[in-house]
């Protein structure tokens, strides 16, 4: 006797239809995976990374003439660990003749932009939108409606420090 009943040891064949439906989901599986984790560390990054205020040495007072501006290089406060030589920032600072210090942001208060320091005229120009400040940091004509921002500085040790931020500027002191 013959029966047409299906033997329970016998394994189900896969259809087109479901077999490319399996692929899909995996495909989709692995992408969804592999964007988790970035986007997890973004979402993480501000409760583990360091942030907050810290001083950052940028050179000697000797090196810094009264009545002289001068342009310095220091890591930010909270870099990534992976950001190498973009972890570093810069800032003008400039010593005045009661031997007080002042620090600028480089970017122009306007967009961001950054702005560069003439000498000759004694004043930053930003190149994007034409803002231009005079030697103090305030603003002087063009776009921006406020002066550069200001870091704070101090000395400590014959060393000169500037007090930085977590980014974006628009965190930093007005001037």
């Amino acid at each position: 006797m013959s029966c047409d009943c299906e033997h329970p040891d016998k394994r189900e064949e896969l259809d087109r239809r479901t077999f490319f439906t399996r692929i899909i989901l995996g495909i989709g599986a692995v992408i969804a995976g592999s964007l988790a984790v970035p986007l997890g560390a973004a979402m993480f990054d501000p409760v583990l990374r360091k942030t907050g205020k810290d001083w950052r040495p940028v050179g000697k007072l000797d090196d810094f003439k009264v009545n002289e501006t001068r342009m310095v290089s220091f890591k930010n406060a909270s870099p990534y660990k992976w950001t190498g030589k973009v972890a570093y920032s810069a800032a003008y600072i400039r010593r005045n003749p009661d031997d007080s210090l002042i620090a600028f942001s480089v970017n122009c208060a306007h967009l961001g932009c950054p702005v560069r320091w003439e000498a000759k005229s004694e004043m930053f120009f930003c190149p994007c939108h034409g803002g231009v400040y005079y030697k103090d940091g305030s603003r002087a004509a063009g776009p921006p409606t406020r002066g550069l921002f200001t870091y704070s500085t101090r000395v400590l040790k014959g060393q000169v420090e500037i007090q930085t931020e977590d980014l974006p500027i628009s965190t930093l002191s007005n001037s």
